[in-house]
């Protein structure tokens, strides 16, 4: 499975906000993670948010491309659409 991920670090909170449509008009998840984007701490703080709310292992979850960028896309091994849309609700669009 994979997600595009919003991801807005050194907030009050780490918290998943929900989904919206980017410029291109493709959903993205909005994600907040308490973290700083220093040294990959923001990313891995994505990983344990998007795992815990998920109900996955954190080692299933990783930042497969935009490390450095506010825009991520996350790979989530072994876990179907329908199971995510269950957690984090249908993403716009679809």
């Amino acid at each position: 499975m994979r997600l595009h991920v919003k991801l807005t670090p050194r907030s009050a909170a780490d918290r998943i906000d929900g989904w919206e449509t980017d410029s291109s008009g493709r959903p993205v998840l909005r994600v907040r993670v308490r973290a700083a984007p220093v040294e990959g701490a923001a990313n891995a703080a994505l990983e344990t948010v998007l795992a815990r709310h998920l109900g996955v292992p954190v080692s299933r979850v990783r930042v497969a491309r935009g490390g450095q960028s506010r825009l991520k896309a996350v790979e989530i091994d072994g876990l179907e659409a329908d199971a995510c849309e269950a957690v984090l609700g249908r993403p716009p669009g679809n």
